[in-house]
């Protein structure tokens, strides 16, 4: 059918008239998002604060910006069309996203407009240019295939420790640090024990405390601000998708198949959270400082304590909520509402489910 359309277009303009060629594509990377008022609807994998705005980013590179609470919800301007995967703002001007393509965005209006800072090509060529030097065959073979897959591998998540000062992770062990607000980087991927170059998929800070979840169980904590990080062990050897921090020593990693881990005691040991459905959990959140909520791919929302212990049994259920589709992220307010990311972003009463 498809040639047949193409020769009754030929036929159309003539037998000696010259064919037009269809003009390039633009790669993603380079290619301005789509302006459409659709915008609001489109699938989103998270959100943030900047003061009093919310801000909120997802596929094809669409960020959509909220200034009442999330009732309304208008379109920015952003220079790339890849889909983004999360996004943070230190403070009410300054904020970054990261996505597909290995691309780092930041705005410093509150997230009105864009600027690309980074992307999978320059990550690949910071790696060589560190691997030449270091002169490790290892590390020069996988960066060369850095380089020759190009800008293929997404960013995960990301933590600014304010306006400057930010660290990236994603697929495949990258994770890079900058100084200056994302003019420059530097790799952080030989300070891992992750020699499977294993998926990052979450990032959380706790003052020195550097937590970072991964695929396959993997999990890795620093003590002193990233100088060095030492590998965690736990029960669960499935993938982690999120992870937090909360007060004290505590720690929170949730992932697939509805697995939620707590430990009290930085690791050394560690009890389940049962989850009365066993889907994987995406995202979650802490809501001040000791509360935990996470959100899974079956559209539920789940809350509780983050620290402390259960009754021996005892399973969390949902919070009473209307059906939603699958869920890739969660924002507590302080008005009390959650704004859950998923098929555009709804707004919530922050409840807690029933341990039983």
């Amino acid at each position: 059918m498809k040639h047949l359309l193409v020769l009754a277009a030929c036929a159309l303009m003539g037998a000696h008239a010259p064919v037009a060629s269809a003009a390039p594509v633009a790669d993603p990377l380079d290619r301005p998002a789509v302006m459409t008022r659709l915008a609001q609807h489109a699938t989103l994998l998270g959100s943030a604060q900047a003061g009093g705005r919310l801000v909120a980013v997802g596929e094809r590179g669409i960020v959509v910006l909220s200034d009442d609470g999330g009732a309304s919800w208008r379109q920015a301007r952003v220079p790339v069309s890849v889909t983004l995967t999360a996004v943070s703002f230190p403070d009410a001007r300054h904020g970054f996203a990261v996505g597909h393509g290995g691309v780092v965005l930041s705005s410093d209006d509150g997230g009105e407009s864009w600027t690309k800072r980074f992307d999978g090509v320059q990550g690949a060529g910071i790696v060589l240019r560190r691997a030449q030097a270091r002169g490790d065959a290892a590390s020069l073979r996988e960066a060369q295939r850095l380089v020759a897959d190009g800008a293929d591998k997404p960013l995960l998540d990301l933590h600014f420790f304010d306006a400057r000062r930010g660290l990236v992770v994603g697929a495949y062990n990258l994770a890079f640090y900058t100084e200056d607000g994302g003019r420059s980087w530097q790799s952080w991927m030989d300070r891992f024990d992750n020699a499977k170059s294993l998926h990052l998929y979450a990032v959380r800070v706790r003052a020195d405390t550097i937590l970072i979840a991964g695929e396959q169980g993997l999990v890795l904590c620093s003590d002193d601000a990233g100088k060095s990080f030492r590998r965690i062990e736990t029960p669960y050897h499935g993938s982690f998708f999120t992870a937090e921090l909360p007060a004290g020593k505590g720690l929170l990693l949730a992932g697939m198949r509805g697995n939620v881990w707590r430990s009290s005691d930085a690791g050394a040991t560690w009890v389940q959270i049962a989850l009365s459905n066993d889907s994987s959990v995406t995202a979650s959140s802490l809501r001040g400082g000791q509360d935990v909520v996470l959100v899974n791919q079956a559209g539920m929302v789940f809350a509780g304590p983050a620290v402390g212990s259960d009754k021996e049994g005892s399973v969390w259920h949902p919070t009473p909520q209307p059906a939603l589709p699958p869920l890739n992220g969660v924002l507590p307010l302080k008005t009390g509402l959650l704004v859950l990311s998923g098929q555009g972003a709804t707004l919530l009463p922050a409840t807690r489910g029933n341990s039983k």
